[in-house]
């Protein structure tokens, strides 16, 4: 059965953040930033986006904030990284309700918790496929799943989280934070859902563009195919 929310909280804490970009742009600002407005904040992270925030944050600074999204889970990465946060606790801590009892009683059972923002964007597909020469494979392991998935569910539930796609968006986000000791309200949530929906329908609608155009026959020409 659907759940029908009623009870919603206007401002949330940023207290738990996870972050998983291609494009690393802007985050030598955001997460300064982010730390300067709550010193108990934590990341969770992963491959590449993990080393480029360990960097900024220095050794002290990764001690005290970052984690491994495969230590929180319990599941290491799969090889090149192909399964990383797709987990049960990643997905609980995205649509936990806050005024759920069982929701909460999940979190507890799962030692999960509810992550407040994700910071995420996607696997350069439009880029890798307007390259000249790009061949069907190349742009079939561009096609992004977990960053899709992570921003659906993190929009779904604008009611709690904050869901960020545009490293434009970094420095007017933390002026917003600055102004509201830490918080954003549910109308800037919603603002920031819209944008990811939009997001991912726009990377959708590439994907299939893409694969629509190209002929079944001649795509099992760029494999060796084993009968």
């Amino acid at each position: 059965m659907v759940n029908i929310v009623k009870k919603v909280d206007n401002w949330v804490d940023i207290k738990h953040v996870l972050l998983s970009v291609s494009d690393k742009t802007g985050l030598e600002t955001l997460i300064p930033g982010l730390v300067a407005l709550n010193p108990d904040l934590q990341f969770y992270s992963t491959g590449g986006t993990y080393t480029r925030v360990s960097e900024i944050l220095g050794a002290v600074g990764t001690a005290r904030h970052l984690m491994q999204v495969s230590d929180y889970t319990g599941q290491p990465e799969t090889q090149g990284g192909l399964v990383k946060t797709l987990d049960f606790k990643i997905y609980l801590g995205l649509l936990t309700e806050t005024y759920n009892e069982a929701h909460r009683a999940d979190l507890v059972r799962t030692t999960a918790i509810p992550i407040d923002m994700v910071v995420v964007n996607l696997y350069p597909f439009v880029a890798t496929v307007t390259r000249e020469g790009v061949t069907v494979e190349e742009a079939r392991a561009n096609i992004d799943v977990g960053g899709p998935c992570m921003l659906r569910a993190a929009a779904k539930n604008y009611l709690r989280v904050t869901p960020v796609v545009d490293p434009a968006d970094y420095a007017p986000l933390l002026s917003k934070l600055r102004a509201n000791r830490g918080a954003l309200d549910l109308p800037t949530r919603f603002e920031f859902a819209r944008k990811a929906f939009a997001h991912t329908a726009g990377y959708d609608a590439a994907i299939s563009a893409y694969l629509s155009a190209q002929v079944p026959a001649e795509v099992a020409n760029v494999y060796t195919l084993v009968e």
